[in-house]
């Protein structure tokens, strides 16, 4: 009872993501794959089913046909760090509660796991606090709170946090809940969703009244009184507003959610992850994993293709056991984690590459036949892995709280086993589209470090169009421009029809295409129901109606350009109060002019380009009057860029522009983000930003008097500087505040499956 391993087989874009996000010290992909592979099988109980296991577990990631979720690959085999990437935590309407949710989350997010918050049972802000006779913070108080501590941290060293925040739609604050996110500053690593219920569906349905209610299950003294009544209709015009605004909030059918809990008796399902695909319990967390359907295709020796359902079967049958090895051996940062996993042994079996599974069988994604396959495919997965299930209670027993009800009346070993979850850098490692999504792009341009640009063209419609005989350089630049085939000439009607790219397909068949899979998923459906531009509220509202009525359990809208998705803040109004600015007759700002000697201070920050040194000069009253930035290492354009931020900040500074409206330009720039001192420096601006607010709120006048004394206090060496020039040799980054680009790369970025992602280095925003 033995199987041979095989090599790896990856692309060379997937050993560069391996390389950079994965692998430790010296390993190797396949080292990766057989330490991953000996954990997980470690569950299995005698000495031959281990090594019969271990090989197949190896072979399927080995294949990329299935990929674990992220925190897995990272973490197991290495003894420490949890392998599960999702995590619902209660939040209680105490203090305690709400810090025990604060350290629990900080220890979660540390090894790479997503954090998901509902905030309906807080009292709303300015309720009495009868303890301390003060007023409380309220629910977004509260979430703004998270948002900072998971700013703080970076996940194993390899990402930031991702979080989902949900309230109630009865809930007292709801109203600023739902624009809390219309500036495109606040809390942009959490996605925020609004609990909607029957209840208020039929309200809106029926232009009813709706009541904004103190949390029942809250402290509050006032627990139950009615707050304030509206119109049903113009709450939900509100989230539609500020949906089509910036995509935010989501919607979280709770009714539908918990009409399906396998486990009522134990808890109600108040939250989801963060991409909103695993509604759980409290303190529960979901072990993830996908398969990828493009590579379930077969070609007869007509050259027909088929889907190879028998073989996803297997497959499903073998990752199904592979998640449940998972849970066995997992580690939890609490025992109110691991108590919560225990009892129920939650699994979530995925795909990815289904619109590369579609366009290898001639299937446009906008069919009736593409929903049918869609249902059929996901059924397929879902008994496999029910059935694996109930086999496995037999030979080690079912999950601990389960009783008989009408969903699983025989005993099972896991309480879910099917969810439809990111794939972002998994899909990329497997050479696969994402999800369930339509693809992003057909071909797009692709910026690299010394300033070239490369054509990075998808390989079926590479494939295609050689086939076919419409192949060219030229018209694949073409088709980079706006990453769209529907408008070019000398590409085949047929070929059109069976490329289109997610913006071109219909809002109603996104969410079909959801609900078709939701209907044999036993947890949720990450998606995201992308929109052109053009798309009005009403398009909004239609598709939040179809999800309803199709028994989705939400849904998450992203109409194109709604949001700025710069890689550095929004912009502020630059209107400046500064008595000092200069202003030449001619309308302009006149710079003042050097002195031959200045004082200054030197810092020196560690940086994702290495060691920079940042020097402030000041002027005879104390005012920043010019900035240096070197690295410890020369050369380079790097260093021209640096050189460049440098001198335009020292002459909007000799210029009298604003100290806040310079820091404001630079920080949140990022390229390389590290941390320094406990601060996250996300690039050499970003630094030259904390230099210049640690000047701003530590030092408010400095004099060439108290110079000395400032500078000690601050803790940094004094650098005084005479007939000081800038220095030879200084750096920078890529200051490039893009619309849509990657904070990593600089290629497009894209709103997907609920989060954002890459499709080239494959960095996501929930790290799927």
């Amino acid at each position: 009872m033995t199987t041979s391993k095989i090599d790896p087989q990856l692309s060379d874009n997937a050993l560069t993501i391996l390389k950079v996000r994965y692998l430790i010290g010296d390993e190797t992909p396949k080292g990766m794959f057989e330490r991953v592979a000996s954990a997980v099988a470690s569950a299995e109980e005698t000495g031959d089913e281990k090594q019969f296991w271990e090989n197949e577990f190896y072979n399927l990631m080995a294949k990329t046909v299935f990929i674990p979720n992220s925190p897995t690959l990272f973490n197991a085999g290495t003894g420490q760090g949890t392998l599960s990437a999702c995590f619902v935590l209660p939040v209680e309407d105490t203090m305690h509660s709400i810090m025990e949710a604060a350290t629990s989350s900080a220890m979660i997010q540390k090894y790479g796991g997503g954090l998901g918050y509902s905030f309906s049972k807080l009292r709303p802000r300015g309720n009495p606090i009868k303890t301390t006779q003060g007023k409380a913070c309220g629910s977004i108080a509260v979430l703004n709170m998270l948002s900072s501590l998971s700013d703080m941290i970076t996940q194993g060293g390899k990402r930031h946090g991702a979080n989902m925040g949900i309230l109630g739609i009865s809930h007292p604050e709801i109203k600023d809940f739902i624009h809390m996110k219309d500036d495109d500053k606040t809390a942009q690593n959490f996605n925020i969703s609004i609990a909607i219920t029957d209840d208020f569906m039929k309200a809106v349905e029926n232009d009813e009244n709706w009541d904004l209610i103190v949390p029942q299950d809250s402290e509050a003294k006032d627990a139950g009184t009615i707050i304030e009544t509206v119109k049903a209709r113009e709450l939900w015009q509100d989230i539609i507003s500020s949906a089509w605004k910036t995509g935010d909030p989501g919607l979280y059918f709770i009714d539908e959610a918990n009409r399906t809990n396998p486990t009522p008796h134990i808890g109600n399902l108040d939250s989801t992850n963060p991409c909103g695909e695993v509604p759980l319990l409290a303190n529960e967390a979901c072990n993830l994993g996908s398969i990828d359907l493009g590579k379930f295709i077969k070609t007869d020796e007509d050259g027909n293709t088929s889907f190879d359902f028998q073989e996803l079967e297997s497959v499903s049958r073998t990752a199904a056991r592979f998640l449940d090895d998972v849970v066995s051996i997992n580690q939890f940062p609490t025992t109110k984690v691991k108590e919560a996993v225990d009892l129920t042994r939650k699994t979530g079996l995925g795909v990815m590459g289904w619109h590369d599974c579609l366009i290898r069988l001639g299937i446009d994604y906008d069919s009736e036949e593409a929903l049918t396959l869609g249902s059929d495919v996901m059924q397929c997965i879902n008994d496999a892995a029910r059935d694996v299930s109930i086999n496995l209670a037999k030979d080690r027993g079912a999950y601990p709280g389960w009783q008989v009800t009408e969903m699983d009346p025989n005993p099972i070993r896991n309480a879910t086993r099917t969810c439809i979850a990111p794939t972002g850098t998994i899909s990329a490692i497997a050479g696969a589209s994402s999800g369930i999504e339509p693809i992003f792009a057909l071909a797009f341009v692709k910026n690299v470090l010394d300033g070239r640009t490369l054509t990075e063209v998808n390989v079926d419609f590479e494939r295609v169009a050689k086939e076919r005989g419409f192949y060219s350089e030229d018209l694949m630049a073409e088709v980079a421009k706006t990453g769209s085939c529907q408008d070019i000439e000398g590409i085949p009607d047929d070929v059109k029809k069976v490329f289109k790219v997610a913006n071109e397909i219909p809002v109603d068949t996104h969410v079909r295409m959801q609900a078709a899979f939701q209907k044999h998923t036993d947890l949720a459906v990450s998606k995201t129901i992308n929109m052109a531009n053009s798309a009005t509220e009403e398009d909004v509202e239609r598709a939040y109606w179809l999800a309803y009525w199709n028994k989705c359990k939400g849904i998450t809208i992203y109409r194109d350009g709604s949001k700025s998705m710069q890689v550095l803040e929004v912009q502020k109004d630059k209107s400046s109060n500064d008595e000092t600015t200069n202003v030449s007759t001619s309308g302009g700002l006149t710079p003042k002019q050097r002195p031959q000697t200045m004082r200054g201070i030197t810092e020196k920050i560690h940086t994702g380009s290495g060691n920079t040194y940042i020097t402030l000069n000041f002027d005879e009253e104390g005012l920043p009057f010019e900035v240096f930035a070197t690295l410890g290492k020369a050369g380079s354009i790097d260093s021209a860029n640096l050189e460049a931020v440098s001198r335009l900040v020292s002459l909007a500074l000799r210029s009298g522009i604003a100290m806040e409206s310079v820091i404001d330009e630079l920080q949140g720039i990022t390229c390389n983000p590290v941390w320094d001192q406990g601060v996250l420096v996300r690039s050499v601006p970003d630094a030259l930003a904390h230099v210049l607010r640690k000047y701003t709120s530590d030092m408010p006048n400095i004099s060439e008097s108290n110079l000395e004394t400032a500078v000690e206090q601050l803790g940094l060496p004094l650098k005084a500087i005479a007939n000081s020039e800038p220095p030879a040799s200084v750096t920078p980054i890529p200051v490039e505040a893009v619309g849509f680009s990657c904070p990593e790369c600089s290629s497009p970025v894209t709103f997907q499956e609920g989060c954002v992602m890459c499709h080239y280095c494959a960095w996501t925003q929930c790290g799927g």
